[in-house]
């Protein structure tokens, strides 16, 4: 019996995961923003016999906050943890800037899995075969990391905040891997492709567009998550970060996991999250 996280587990993929792991019979933690949705998870846990092993935390992980709240109650139940899945997005169509300054995309896609993949750490180290899965666009080469403007206030768009906050989690993976080379936690960088998993964080007309192309396009949630239980239950090799493309690994040549960069942006974030 092994315990995951799933941040962003009540709604596609990741509720998708959350859904398989109980029921093999693990114990799962999911965080989501929306409370219907948590009380979905946790009737549809029930109905598998499972209601023991599953919880439901409402945070919004955009603020730097409400992740350190997660971190602390979740180290509050378990004493080990096996497997930290991040699955949290959404698009925004106008720049929104949090609390903590951040822009809304960045803070969610980036920051959040920052700080829950450092602050779980130790809990995962106890863990028989620990990893931290982040689901993103690694081996998308387009965007780039604005150095200068993290928070995107000059020129704003959603698929420029997209974008950027793609390779800010790329390097993420980068980071954390040459930050702990002698752990035991693996980090995953995967890929899913275009996968259907639902439309309800979207706005109009891209909700309609997303979802006539979902409709003849995308694969199903669970032949998107097949590839990421191999990998998490028998990871190949041994070095700290894998990089995949669904079943394909790529190459850690890649620009957009350039080991300096992974170090720079560490430092920023150290910095902007006094960490």
């Amino acid at each position: 019996m092994r315990t995951y996280v799933v941040a962003g587990g009540t709604n596609g993929m990741g509720r998708g995961l959350a859904l398989y792991f109980l029921r093999r019979g693990d114990h799962v933690t999911v965080v989501g923003s929306d409370p219907a949705r948590g009380r979905r998870f946790l009737d549809e846990a029930a109905g598998l016999g499972a209601a023991e092993r599953a919880a439901f935390l409402r945070a919004d992980l955009t603020a730097a906050a409400e992740n350190v709240r997660v971190i602390k109650e979740i180290e509050a139940r378990h004493d080990v943890l096996d497997g930290l899945v991040c699955t949290a997005l959404r698009p925004f169509s106008q720049r929104v800037e949090t609390a903590d300054g951040y822009e809304s995309t960045f803070a969610l896609y980036y920051v959040s899995r920052f700080l829950l993949a450092y602050g779980l750490t130790g809990m995962l180290e106890r863990g028989e075969n620990p990893m931290i899965v982040n689901i993103c666009g690694v081996g998308v080469t387009k965007g780039r990391i604005h150095w200068d403007d993290l928070s995107l206030k000059q020129g704003y768009s959603t698929i420029k905040a997209m974008l950027q906050a793609g390779r800010a989690t790329d390097l993420l993976g980068v980071a954390y891997a040459l930050n702990h080379p002698d752990a035991r936690t693996r980090y995953l960088l995967h890929h899913p492709g275009f996968t259907n998993s639902g439309t309800d964080s979207l706005e109009q007309p891209a909700k309609t567009v997303i979802k006539l192309l979902a409709r003849f396009a995308a694969q199903p949630v669970e032949k998107a998550i097949a590839p990421i239980i191999e990998l998490m239950d028998d990871p190949p090799g041994k070095d700290g970060l894998l990089a995949y493309d669904r079943r394909r690994p790529l190459e850690p040549s890649l620009p957009s996991l350039d080991p300096a960069a992974a170090h720079r942006l560490y430092d920023v974030t150290r910095h902007l999250l006094r960490f």
